[in-house]
């Protein structure tokens, strides 16, 4: 050894340090002094963890004085200065953690949280046979845990959570360490099962398995750890069978995690005299049933009542009260039970609880009755009040205002009606208020304005009406508005756009009646992510402050009444540009084609002209483009998007050519139609003389038979249309989906482009109707439900289909849904009765003479009452039998108004002006060998569209 000392006067210090280790781990043939040994340990322990790159350990170097045991994190003691303390608990170190760290024989602590350390936990460490100190949290150390950890018998805390530990839980570890009291494995990679030999850990107080890949029961055995007061064993996943009951002979237990396994079983009724000392106790997302134990309220010194995401039945005990400290509640997603008459009582008796802050009851659909007023009494403190997806109903109570601590209120998706009462004003913490698919009514209060800490007010189809009170733009933390699809007038106030410190990112004001223009103060919101402003009568110019909003991904202006043309500064974050159902003239600009993270652009119905610019082939972004009704002409791009033929739409632009072949566009070159046209002429006289008198005979017969059914009427009387139930003026997804039992195959009526259609069951009260579901996911799907909504809002007649309500929600997947609830049709649609799938026309399948014309009058009638009686008229674009369904007696009803189009004035006039047609449908669209609408007369496709 001492040649080995000489040596490192003259030679490099890392030959000097290889030497040193190869000497300490035997390699040399003189023995070390204790020492040096540790000195020499602590030098290889630097050069792994800093790699010799890092000057994390600055300090560490021989010519500190005080030597080794002044250096930074290390403690020593005795005569000797062996180390025994190595703590350097966030210090940046990486690399791995070096085998001669066992050489530190008597080393008692090793502290090295937080770090960066990589590789395995060495085996040497299980020669540290003094070591009671084992800290090596939040860093990255991989494989397994050394089954020889055993052998540190003096081992009172080994803390190795938060790494990427693999392999199972030794079962050694619970051999010899009888001193340990922490055992922190938390946040690992661990699978298998808890090993039953942890039961011999007598000293053992704390035991935190949880965020593993845990497998298999709990052992039984854990109930003799007479210690423990801390068990979590919690987002294992794969925990299963019931809870031991020898674990409820824990009487020092006192908190106890278990939640978001596989665990079943139900609580012991006697809960209440088993855990004397629990403060917390978690059974959230298992598999647990039956009631809540009423002996709970036992259990004074609970202070938090996790059972949410069960299978919890029954009433909620009405004793809850006597938990005085109770701070949290949480019994979401169960099937506890309330109704009028009982069950919430427990509401009433938690106003003893004075330090109550989270209060969760939703999801539990049994929960039904009034909402007790009571609920206003619960303590200043309570932070958190979710009642949503519930059956609860009855108002809002106008002292919600005395819950002054709450900072998040959740009433959507329930049976709540009312005004929203003035005193929410003096909810001054609030940050977040879920108003959203309840039935309310009256006006937004001005007092919302006092909300300066609420960040997101969600309060869409909820029958608010009146103006939108200036004082929103008082709350200067909002981050998120939406009061789409409320009844809504007057102007947008200005002062929503002229706050200085303006968090607002995502603004729905869509299917109202606002009128006015944007204010152009829009470009004030200089981190709006979404503005829209769809179906409402917003008129004016789109402002250029639009431009100025840096961050916005999605503008939506469509079925407004905005005329001018489109601005030419477009944000270039834009994501969403839809502006269609507008009255925008002039041509699409050119900017638009440097948009580059444009996804989805919609100018559909609008006054648009000129050509379309080549540049948007370049937006590699661009995944859907609706350019339809508009008056564009020239040639049409042919890379980029315009090879997606699912993904565009150009149909009504008359004057379009060229293009791909599958557009079925006629070329650019005049000369060249002129010829095409030609060859076709002689045919195209033969077949329209043969259809003129077939089609002629048709309409002499319909026409007679008009004039009959006309004069039958008249001694009828008037006729008077289906009433529809007034209940159901609003409907949930929650109520869609149980009418449907999950939208289920058998329920399945028929599919078209954009949706499915079901047969739904409304069970209370006992009425059926159709429900047509549409698929998002599906290009135009979300266009098709706007011109649905749109045209049929506007129709009253007896032989058009009859919407009862809409539904734009979430479902359970968290995604956005969307259906429209129609009446339901017994006798499904024409094309079934014209084209019998069985072959085999009998007197029940088939239509007589009288039925056909009958329905023939009715769809004319039905067609004249849309062109020309209909404010502003509205061509369907898209009648064929499947798009008619038979009532109970047979009468037609048209349908599937997803593509129809609604005519502005001009239009109009420009219409009866004109012999030219309406485009309809899709591109090139004919319905091969089928004569449509009325076959049996031999008809040509699609005669009745174009009678404007």
């Amino acid at each position: 050894m001492r040649s080995y000392r000489a040596t490192c006067t003259t030679v490099l210090p890392t030959v000097c340090l290889l030497l040193l280790t190869a000497s300490m781990l035997g390699f040399g043939a003189t023995p070390v002094a204790a020492e040096a040994g540790d000195e020499a340990a602590l030098l290889a322990f630097k050069a792994a963890a800093a790699g010799g790159k890092s000057d994390a350990l600055a300090s560490w170097n021989r010519s500190t004085t005080g030597g080794y045991c002044s250096w930074e994190g290390v403690r020593c003691r005795g005569t000797r200065r062996r180390v025994v303390a190595l703590s350097l608990p966030s210090y940046g170190l990486t690399g791995v953690l070096s085998l001669v760290i066992g050489n530190l024989s008597s080393l008692r602590i090793l502290n090295l949280t937080s770090n960066g350390f990589s590789g395995n936990i060495p085996v040497s460490l299980g020669h540290l046979r003094h070591l009671h100190t084992l800290d090596l949290r939040h860093n990255a150390f991989s494989g397994t845990i050394p089954t020889n950890l055993s052998s540190c018998t003096s081992l009172m805390i080994m803390a190795i959570g938060f790494n990427n530990i693999s392999g199972n839980v030794p079962l050694e570890l619970g051999h010899n360490l009888k001193q340990l009291k922490v055992l922190s494995l938390t946040n690992n990679n661990l699978t298998g099962p808890i090993p039953a030999s942890l039961a011999n850990l007598s000293s053992l107080s704390i035991l935190d398995l949880s965020f593993n890949h845990l497998e298999g029961t709990i052992p039984t055995s854990l109930g003799v750890l007479r210690e423990l007061w801390y068990l979590d064993l919690s987002y294992n996943n794969n925990l299963s069978g019931e809870l031991p009951m020898s674990l409820y002979n824990l009487s020092s237990l006192e908190k106890l995690h278990i939640q978001w396994n596989m665990l079943s079983g139900s609580m012991p009724t006697d809960i209440g005299s088993k855990f004397p000392s629990m403060q917390i106790l978690d059974y959230v997302a298992n598999q647990f049933t039956g009631p809540i134990p009423a002996s709970l309220s036992n259990l004074t010194l609970l202070r938090q009542l996790h059972l949410g995401q069960n299978l919890l039945s029954g009433y909620v005990p009405h004793t809850m009260g006597k938990l005085r400290a109770l701070q949290h509640l949480h019994l979401v997603n169960n099937m506890l039970e309330a109704n009028h008459a009982e069950g919430w009582e427990f509401v009433t008796s938690l106003s003893n609880c004075s330090q109550l802050q989270l209060l969760d009851i939703s999801n539990n659909t049994a929960f039904t009755g009034q909402l007790p007023s009571s609920i206003v009494n619960l303590s200043t403190t309570l932070q958190r009040l979710r009642l949503d997806n519930t059956g609860i109903w009855g108002g809002i109570p106008s002292s919600i205002g005395n819950l002054v601590g709450l900072e998040i209120l959740g009433i959507f998706n329930t049976y709540i009606s009312g005004e929203i009462p003035d005193s929410i004003g003096k909810l001054g913490n609030l940050t977040a208020l879920g108003l959203f698919n309840i039935n309310l009514s009256g006006q937004i209060p001005s007092s919302v304005g006092n909300l300066s800490k609420l960040a997101i007010l969600d309060a869409y189809q909820t029958n608010l009406e009146g103006p939108i009170p200036p004082n929103i733009g008082k709350m200067k933390s909002i981050f998120s508005l939406d009061l789409s699809l409320n009844h809504l007038n007057g102007s947008i106030p200005r002062e929503i756009f002229e706050l200085p410190l303006l968090t607002l990112s995502y603004l729905d004001f869509s299917y109202n009646s606002l009128s006015g223009s944007i204010p152009y103060e829009v470009g004030n919101l200089v981190n709006l992510n979404r503005l829209v402003l769809s179906g409402n009568q917003l008129s004016g110019e789109i402002p250029e402050g639009v431009g100025k909003c840096t961050v916005l991904q999605e503008l939506r202006l469509d079925s407004n009444l905005f005329n001018g043309s489109i601005p030419q500064h477009l944000n270039k974050a834009l994501t969403t540009l839809n502006l269609s159902m507008n009255e925008l003239s002039g041509s699409i600009p050119d900017a638009i084609g440097s948009i580059v993270g444009l996804e989805e652009l919609c100018l559909a119905h609008n006054n648009l002209s000129g050509q379309i610019p080549t540049a948007l082939q370049n937006l590699t972004s661009l995944l859907n483009l609706d350019l339809s009704f508009n008056d564009l002409r020239g040639e049409v791009p042919k890379d980029g998007i315009f090879t997606m033929l699912d993904n565009i739409s150009i149909t009504g632009n008359n004057k379009l050519c060229g293009g791909i072949p599958q557009l079925h566009l006629v070329p650019c070159k005049i000369d060249s139609v002129q010829k095409n046209r030609r060859g076709k002429l002689k045919h195209l006289i033969i077949a329209l003389a043969t259809t003129f008198a077939l089609l002629l005979l048709a309409i002499v017969i319909a026409l007679v038979h008009l004039i009959y059914r006309k004069q039958r009427r008249k001694q009828k009387g008037p006729f008077q249309p289906p009433t529809v139930e007034e209940q159901y003026e609003r409907v949930s997804y929650h109520a869609l989906s149980n009418g449907t039992n999950g939208f289920s195959e058998a329920n399945l009526l028929g599919r078209g482009s954009f949706g499915t259609v079901y047969k739904c069951l409304f069970q209370a009260e006992g009425t059926v109707v159709a429900v047509k579901v549409f698929d998002l996911q599906q290009s135009g799907s979300t266009k098709s439900f706007v011109a649905e909504c749109e045209a049929l809002r506007r129709v009253r007649h007896r032989c058009l289909m009859k919407i009862i309500t809409c539904c734009s929600s979430i479902n359970e997947q968290g995604q956005d849904f969307k259906a429209l609830v129609f009446e339901f049709m017994p006798n499904g649609s024409l094309n079934h009765w014209l084209h019998i799938e069985s072959g085999m026309p009998t007197s029940n399948n088939t239509l007589s003479l009288a039925q056909r014309l009958d329905i023939v009058v009715d769809i004319m009638d039905a067609l004249d009452y849309l062109h020309n009686h209909c404010q502003p008229p509205i061509i369907h674009c898209d009648l064929k039998p499947s798009n008619i369904l038979l009532s109970q007696d047979m009468s037609p009803r048209v349908g599937d108004f997803g593509i129809s189009r609604i005519i502005s004035e001009s239009e109009s006039i420009i219409v009866q002006n004109s012999n030219s047609t309406i485009g309809i449908g899709s591109i090139g669209y004919v319905a091969p060998g089928k004569c449509y609408v009325l076959d049996f007369f031999l008809f040509t496709p699609n005669p009745f569209i174009n009678m404007a």
